[in-house]
C-alpha cells in the first residue's frame, strides 16, 4: 500500500521517547571478523598505556587512536583442539563469539554455543525492527565438510541464535539493502518492485511526498539531518546500482550474484555503510561481519598480492610472506577505518555513532602459521556511551579468556550476564574501573 524508510533520530522525536537523552541510551554493538590471523610484529604496540605507537598495520586508525583500545593477551582455549586434531580454521570461528568448543561433525548435528551478539539482540527483543543483522562478503554456509571434518557451517558463520542454529548472514548488498529498508517480497510486493524497476524509481522516490510533507513540519537542525540521511541513502542504492551494472557487463559467461560489486574494496565499504545506515535509523543496534570465511584463499591482486590468503598464512618464517600477510593485514584494516570515519561523521545528541558503539575488529588464530589460539589480535573501538576509557594498549595476563570482554560489554551495554562460554569474570581497566 506503500513505502516507508527508517529515520535517524531527530531532535523533534525526543519526547516521544521520553527523555531528550533518548539518542544516548541508544548503544551499538558490532563485531567485525578477519579470518587466517594477523601478523602479529606488525599489529601489536610496543608500548602499553595511552602513550604507544600506532604500528604499520593499525597505521590507518590514527585519526581513531583516542577511540581505541588494543587488547593483547586475549584467548579463545575453545578453539584449540582438545583432542579433536586438525581444524583450528573451523573451531576459531565457531569459538569467536560463543566461547565455546564446536562439535567436531560435518553432519547435521553441528553444536557450539550461544553467541555474544544474540544474547545482547535476544535483551533487545522488538525494540529494533531487526535485533541484529548479519553480514559477510563470502556467501554463507551451512552444510558441508570446510576443514578437517568440521562443518562449513563453523568457518562461515560466527554468529549463532542457539547452539545448532547459526544465524545465515547476508553477503549481497542489494539485498541487504532492500532487507533493512522494508522492500516487500509478497506478490504484490513484488509487482510494486517490478513497476519501481520500469519507471527505474529509487526506494526513496517512493516516499519522496511524504518526506516532503515531513520535512515541512521539522526545524531547519532537523530538515539538514534528513536531508543528509536520505542522501546517504540515495548515494549507496546508486553505488549498488552500478556495481549491478558493472557485474552483468563483465564477463557474462560467468555467473555472479546482482549486486556484488567486482571490486573487494568495494564490496567491503558498502557493507560497512550499510551498517552505518542501520545504526543511524536504528533499524538494529547490533551487527556482525564477517571480512571472510574463516580459512578464506581470497587472492589479493587489487593490492599486487595475487596469491590465496590461507596460502600466505601458512609462510613458515619466509620474509616475503610474511610482507604480504601483513599487506592484506592493512588493507582490511584501511576498509575498517572507512567505517569508523562514516559512524564518526554521524550525529547523535550530543556524541557521534563511533562513540555510541562497541565495536571488536579480531580474529580466533594469532599467528595464521602456528595456529595459535592465545594473544589473540583484538581492538575495541569506540566508546559504548561515554563509559568505556579508550585511547590505551592494554596487555592481560596470558590465557584471560576472550569471553571476558564479552561479559564486560554485555554490562556495558545494560545487560549483565553472569557467564558466557568459558568466561572468568569481567575485564579490568576498560572504563578505568578495576
Amino acid at each position: 500500500m506503500g513505502a516507508a524508510v527508517a529515520l535517524p533520530m531527530l531532535e523533534s522525536m525526543q519526547p516521544a521517547f521520553g527523555s531528550t537523552d533518548a539518542a544516548a541510551a541508544r548503544k551499538r554493538m558490532a563485531f567485525v571478523y578477519v579470518p587466517n590471523g594477523i601478523h602479529m610484529p606488525a599489529w601489536t604496540p610496543k608500548e602499553e598505556g595511552p602513550q604507544f605507537t600506532l604500528p604499520s598495520t593499525l597505521e590507518p586508525l590514527a585519526a581513531f587512536q583516542q577511540q581505541l583500545l588494543v587488547l593483547s593477551g586475549l584467548t579463545q582455549d575453545k578453539a584449540r583442539a582438545h583432542g579433536d586434531g586438525a581444524g583450528d580454521h573451523a573451531r576459531a570461528g565457531a569459538s569467536f563469539l560463543t566461547g565455546v568448543h564446536p562439535k567436531k561433525t560435518h553432519g547435521a548435528d553441528i553444536h557450539t554455543g550461544v553467541s555474544v551478539d544474540q544474547i545482547a539482540a535476544q535483551g533487545l527483543g522488538d525494540a529494533t525492527p531487526f535485533p541484529s543483522i548479519e553480514l559477510g562478503c563470502d556467501r554463507g554456509l551451512q552444510s558441508g565438510n570446510c576443514d578437517s571434518g568440521y562443518s562449513c557451517a563453523y568457518s562461515a558463520n560466527i554468529s549463532w541464535r542457539t547452539p545448532s542454529a547459526p544465524m545465515a548472514k547476508e553477503h549481497n548488498p542489494r539485498a541487504l539493502f532492500e532487507r533493512i529498508f522494508g522492500v516487500d517480497r509478497s506478490p504484490e510486493g513484488r509487482a510494486a518492485r517490478a513497476k519501481q524497476d520500469r519507471y527505474r524509481k529509487s526506494i526513496l522516490d517512493l516516499v519522496l511526498e511524504d518526506t516532503r510533507s515531513l520535512q515541512a513540519s521539522l526545524g531547519p537542525k532537523d530538515r539538514r539531518k534528513l536531508d543528509e540521511y536520505l542522501f546517504a541513502v540515495r548515494q549507496i542504492e546508486k553505488r549498488i546500482q552500478q556495481a549491478e551494472r558493472l557485474a552483468k557487463l563483465d564477463d557474462p559467461e560467468m555467473p555472479k550474484p546482482d549486486g556484488i560489486p567486482k571490486d573487494y574494496g568495494e564490496h567491503l565499504r558498502l557493507m560497512y555503510d550499510l551498517q552505518v545506515l542501520a545504526f543511524q535509523g536504528d533499524i538494529t543496534r547490533i551487527t556482525t561481519f564477517m571480512v571472510a570465511n574463516e580459512g578464506s584463499n581470497r587472492n589479493y591482486r587489487i593490492i599486487d598480492v595475487p596469491e590465496g590468503h590461507h596460502s600466505l598464512s601458512h609462510h613458515r618464517g619466509d620474509a616475503e610472506k610474511q610482507a604480504k600477510l601483513a599487506k592484506i593485514n592493512r588493507f582490511h584494516i584501511e576498509q575498517f577505518a572507512h567505517f569508523l570515519g562514516r559512524l564518526s561523521e554521524v550525529a547523535e545528541g550530543d556524541a557521534s555513532l563511533l562513540e555510541q558503539t562497541m565495536i571488536v575488529y579480531g580474529s580466533g588464530i594469532g599467528d595464521g602459521n602456528r595456529h595459535n589460539h592465545d594473544d589473540l589480535p583484538v581492538l575495541l573501538v569506540g566508546r559504548g556511551g561515554g563509559k568505556i576509557k579508550s585511547g590505551q594498549h592494554i596487555r592481560y595476563p596470558a590465557e584471560t579468556p576472550m569471553t571476558n570482554l564479552y561479559l564486560s560489554m554485555l554490562d556495558l551495554f545494560g545487560m549483565p550476564t553472569e557467564t558466557l562460554g568459558d568466561s572468568t569474570g569481567k575485564l579490568d581497566y576498560l572504563t578505568g574501573i578495576v
